[in-house]
């Protein structure tokens, strides 16, 4: 059975009492039969179709190597569903309120490391459905992928071809994992060797190191041992500064939810000339540049986020776990005038995305397998908030996930929203803001600690606030546009 990547086993490594490390999503039902029966019976049904819902964690003792995933033999549905009814009046707020408990919660590593929640008694016969996963298992494109082998185009679900019966696979043999802890252990030495000088390379596009005295040229230098000699954009120094949602987190979630027309942001991408990635992180770093001057703690450095890239190909779609690199970006937050903080955003991502296209390797993937799987289990959350209390590497960590543009279904019930949930650490900071485009809108979800950001819906009326700046700014460079070709038309 296929073991975790070192990528993969990180996110195992930094749970801790104060870091759960599952994402998750809600998504927001009407009409319908939704209940726990029918899930049940949906997900018996489709199951095969994302074995990783039916795939536990085994390896040796202590951590010595990778886990792999292997089929739970005691898989049971009922571990993993179930339902709770919402107080009157079953607002958004009091959804809000009842998923963060949830999202608190670690997952039990005994069993497949999933949990899905209806929850009945939202306004409008409206229904919830909260979906966790480990970080280990998904990344955001193949949780999307998974979540869609449950949904259907129409109201009435598709017919889906089931497997023959075949012999039932099992677990790895322990003789199998003791040679694969071996084989591993003797290739460590070249592994990191490797992983450094990869990493190496590339140090001038991770976040801190590239800070450091010298690391462009150490990270030319690397190149060329490499063979690599072709120029390299030039990337500014990626060095966060303080702000008050940096610094060790605690247990607490608060959880906020919104959503901005797709078609504002796609309008405004036109008007200007950039992506619609461009407009989700401009809106970000105005809502943000908003929060902090709030408190008076707007620092005169741009913020660095951490971006989420999907690096998943052809031949990857049914590996579990993931496949991603990251981005790290200034967020221009200095840049109070918000056409030229788009502007200056646009810039940074480009410089970013042009230098990911370059790089020799992931340097992400290679940092997570320098260190053997056993000192990375036990060193890994330690040195996390340790970093975070004297030099948190990133402000904040930004995704945007792609979604399909068209009304989805479950169990008959129509979706009217899909609500992302991502993970808080020490290194991340203490607020996490993701979105996913469905249907016609950009459905926002941010995560935050309450000693950090005790109250994220705040945040999101910043963002609503930034994106009607970027609207309005647009309409006017328009109508002057517009204006201007009228007027100069007519002495011809």
């Amino acid at each position: 059975m296929p073991q975790l990547t070192a990528l993969d086993a990180q996110f195992l490594h930094f749970e801790s009492p104060t870091t759960a490390a599952h994402v998750a999503g809600v998504a927001i039902l009407e009409g319908g039969a939704v209940t726990v029966d029918s899930l049940a019976a949906l997900l018996t049904e489709r199951l095969h179709l994302s074995p990783a819902l039916s795939q536990r964690l085994t390896g040796l003792p202590y951590g010595l190597d990778r886990p792999h995933w292997a089929p739970d033999p005691d898989f049971d549905l009922s571990h993993h569903l179930a339902e709770h009814t919402l107080p009157a009046p079953g607002d958004e707020l009091r959804l809000a309120e009842l998923l963060a408990r949830l999202h608190e919660r670690h997952l039990d590593r005994d069993r497949p490391l999933w949990e899905m929640h209806l929850v009945k008694g939202l306004s409008g016969g409206r229904v919830a459905l909260y979906t966790k996963v480990h970080h280990a298992a998904i990344d955001g494109v193949s949780g999307a992928e998974t979540l869609a082998a449950l949904l259907d185009l129409g109201p009435e679900p598709r017919t889906v071809d089931r497997p023959a019966p075949g012999r039932r696979a099992e677990g790895p043999h322990p003789v199998e994992l003791i040679t694969a802890a071996l084989t591993g252990a003797l290739a460590q030495p070249a592994n990191t060797a490797r992983s450094l000088a990869v990493a190496a390379s590339e140090l001038d596009a991770i976040p801190l190191l590239s800070a450091l005295p010298g690391a462009a040229r150490l990270a030319g230098a690397a190149r060329r041992l490499l063979g690599d000699d072709r120029p390299r954009p030039e990337l500014p120094p990626l060095a966060a500064p303080r702000t008050p949602f940096n610094g060790p987190i605690t247990a607490g979630r608060r959880l906020a939810f919104g959503s901005i027309p797709l078609k504002e942001v796609k309008q405004v991408a036109k008007g200007f000339g950039v992506t619609v990635n461009d407009v989700v992180m401009a809106v970000c770093a105005g809502a943000l540049r908003s929060w902090l001057e709030e408190r008076e703690a707007l620092p005169e450095q741009p913020l660095v986020a951490a971006v989420p890239v999907a690096c998943r190909t052809a031949g990857g779609l049914d590996r579990a776990g993931n496949q991603l690199a990251m981005l790290a970006v200034p967020l221009a937050t200095d840049v109070a005038e918000p056409r030229e903080r788009l502007a200056a955003v646009r810039e940074a991502t480009g410089t970013a995305k042009r230098r990911l296209a370059m790089a020799q390797g992931n340097w992400l993937a290679e940092l997570c397998g320098l260190l053997p799987t056993a000192l990375g289990r036990v060193a890994t959350a330690p040195l996390s908030r340790l970093a975070a209390s004297a030099c948190p590497p990133i402000n904040i960590l930004i995704s945007n996930v792609p979604g399909p543009q068209f009304p989805l279904y479950l169990c008959g019930a129509r979706v009217l929203s899909y609500f992302p949930i991502s993970v808080l650490t020490d290194l991340g900071g203490g607020v996490n803001i993701t979105c996913f485009s469905y249907d016609g809108m950009l459905d926002f979800g941010l995560v935050s600690c309450p000693t950090r950001v005790p109250e994220p819906e705040g945040l999101l009326g910043h963002l609503h606030s930034a994106m009607k700046e970027l609207v309005t700014l647009e309409e006017a460079a328009g109508d002057e546009f517009r204006h201007r070709v009228e007027v100069d038309g007519v002495p011809g």
